[in-house]
């Protein structure tokens, strides 16, 4: 059997969210070490040479917004393969044609609430990214026109120091001024992305349930029902 090729935002997904959980875990491993060795002569070293005493100050918001961005990475990510819980208790009463039915309106109840995500994502973003938020209460009818007292992009988050390769970005954004901490914008990022991820798989979803490939929109109980025939057979062969 062949392998199915994997999309690029397949792999996009898979990379990000290994690379998420891979930082948030080589960043609670240096500050518990750090911590740990803090007065012995490994500290010592670390805070003439590196200017770190007894743990990375920046090490808590670093892991806070990494896990904000394993979270909303992993709500699209869950969608495309069938990972989120839910209740089908209700569905499974009827017959197959109008349980189709039943699970694209889901669906498309789901495509809404993304589509609102997405707005508020944006408009909260926009504050913070010198651009202009959406105008509509609930769905965007167009774009607030922008005043330069609105911009809000020299906002820096608590502690997480501001890179020195991202510097560039200071005359195009922050009109040439410093950054001492990362500037909000940077990590904000993900509210409008992952929101934008989120409505791609459920309309993904949609058109897969449409066409008959997809049946479901949450864990199915037939995977369940596989594991046990499965685990009864292996009884059954000891």
């Amino acid at each position: 059997m062949h392998s199915q090729k994997k999309s690029f935002m397949d792999n996009l997904e898979e990379t990000l969210i290994a690379a998420i959980l891979g930082f948030m875990t080589l960043i609670t491993f240096a500050n518990v070490v750090l911590r740990f060795t803090a007065g012995t002569w490994f500290g010592d070293y670390m805070k003439e040479v590196w200017g770190i005493n007894g743990g990375l100050i920046w090490g808590l918001e670093a892991t806070s917004v990494l896990f904000a961005w394993l979270v909303l990475f992993g709500m699209s990510y869950c969608v495309k393969i069938t990972a989120h819980l839910g209740v089908d208790s209700v569905t499974n009463l009827f017959q197959a044609a109008m349980r189709r039915k039943l699970v694209l309106l889901a669906t498309l109840a789901s495509i809404v609430y993304a589509l609102l995500l997405l707005k508020a994502g944006w408009d909260y973003y926009a504050n913070f990214a010198n651009l202009p938020a959406t105008t509509g209460k609930w769905f965007p009818t167009g774009f607030e026109e922008m005043r330069p007292t609105s911009y809000r992009s020299w906002y820096e988050v608590d502690r997480i120091p501001m890179f020195d390769w991202l510097r560039f970005i200071e005359p195009m954004i922050n009109e040439g001024e410093a950054y001492n901490k990362l500037p909000r914008f940077i990590p904000y990022v993900i509210l409008p992305f992952g929101a934008a991820l989120l409505l791609y798989r459920l309309v993904q979803v949609f058109v897969g349930i449409s066409r008959g490939t997809r049946a479901t929109l949450i864990v199915s109980h037939e995977a369940e029902d596989e594991m046990n025939e499965a685990a009864e057979k292996v009884e059954q062969e000891t």
